[in-house]
């Protein structure tokens, strides 16, 4: 019953939303796609801004849309984040927050102060909005979101107002949303990056219809998916910071199955990470090679081979322990190496970016 089923079917003139999803109770669901894939139309419907004619939506085992029923959106427990915060601007920061605080008729499972904490305002709680960067604007707008104690977050496309150096100021927030938030968030993006750094769970979207939905790293290692973050296929690794080599400057990630050795990025131990690995940055051996500038050498065996987009490639599921990686090799390499599925080869990762 913890879960979020939407069934959503909407027509306009050149364009059908026709959607099934059944989405997790908690953490940070993702809903990726090229702008008109209709990302903000399934935000819109799930927050009753939008009514579809044939629509199902529960939460958690509550009937919000049926065919008997509508729940209007004032009466949906659920906050709403813009690209822009629309502030008060003749209202401090405080009052901005206290002016949802005051209209909110649900239980108080989000404390204000909590909200003013996970967003790191404090020290802005005075200000005027004019006072404020676009990061700390949208900061304000997210915490007021939160003051009103939503049971489910809707957040569409938070960043896509702001530049790369207010983008990478307020991630760290997000993550922090992401990992202490109790409620489900439903996130809108068209960003790799974001995608990467945030995702519990992903919806990929086209032309109005899902391609793929799942958890993130799962998803992001199917081969028959065509999801790309960037220019190429890769997948993300969840792992920690375990060793710091200082004399060359290099630190040591642990995740389910192995290790890879990066530059040294000063993360402490123990801090959890993300890394994201290109399935260009990936060769494939089957004896561990000795004597090569490539750190990473790890052992695994191969699950599954695909066709890439160019007839010369193929993509190659290794399985490293409890991990997934995603080789794009040459059809011909494919066969001068005899690879098939149940084969132990030695993955050589090149490129590893942590996603920070």
């Amino acid at each position: 019953m913890d879960r979020i089923t939407a069934r959503f079917c909407l027509t306009w003139p050149g364009f059908t939303l026709d959607l099934d999803l059944n989405l997790p109770g908690r953490g940070v669901t993702v809903i990726f796609g090229q702008s008109g894939s209709g990302k903000t139309t399934l935000l819109r419907c799930i927050a009753g801004l939008e009514r579809a004619e044939h629509g199902f939506l529960a939460f958690k085992g509550e009937v919000w849309q049926d065919g008997k029923t509508f729940l209007p959106t004032h009466k949906r427990p659920l906050g709403y984040v813009f690209q822009e915060a629309s502030l008060f601007p003749h209202l401090s920061v405080l009052a901005n927050l206290r002016y949802g605080l005051t209209r909110s008729k649900t239980e108080q499972n989000i404390s204000l102060d909590q909200a003013i904490d996970l967003l790191g305002i404090s020290a802005l709680l005075e200000r005027k909005p004019e006072r404020l960067s676009g990061g700390e604007r949208q900061r304000v707008g997210i915490a007021r979101a939160l003051a009103v104690s939503p049971r489910i977050l809707l957040m569409d496309e938070p960043l896509a107002a702001l530049d790369l150096a207010r983008k990478q100021e307020i991630l760290p927030y997000l993550e922090r949303l992401r990992d202490e938030l109790e409620i489900p968030v439903l996130y809108v993006t068209h960003s790799p990056d974001e995608v990467g750094r945030l995702a519990n769970y992903l919806v990929a979207l086209e032309a109005g219809a899902v391609v793929a939905q799942g958890p993130l790293t799962e998803t992001l290692a199917r081969i028959d998916l065509p999801i790309r973050l960037g220019e190429e296929r890769s997948v993300i690794l969840e792992g920690i910071v375990a060793e710091r080599d200082e004399k060359w400057h290099l630190e040591r990630v642990a995740f389910p199955g192995g290790f890879l050795w990066m530059r040294d990025r000063g993360f402490p131990m123990g801090r959890p990470v993300r890394v994201r690995i290109p399935s260009g940055g990936i060769s494939l051996s089957l004896e561990e090679q000795h004597g090569s500038s490539i750190l990473n050498m790890l052992a695994g065996e191969v699950e599954a081979i695909g066709d890439d987009d160019h007839p010369a490639h193929s993509l190659v599921r290794v399985k490293i322990g409890e991990s997934m990686l995603l080789a794009r090799i040459t059809k011909r390499s494919v066969a001068a190496l005899s690879l098939k599925e149940g084969l132990r080869v030695w993955a050589q990762v090149k490129s590893v970016a942590v996603m920070d």
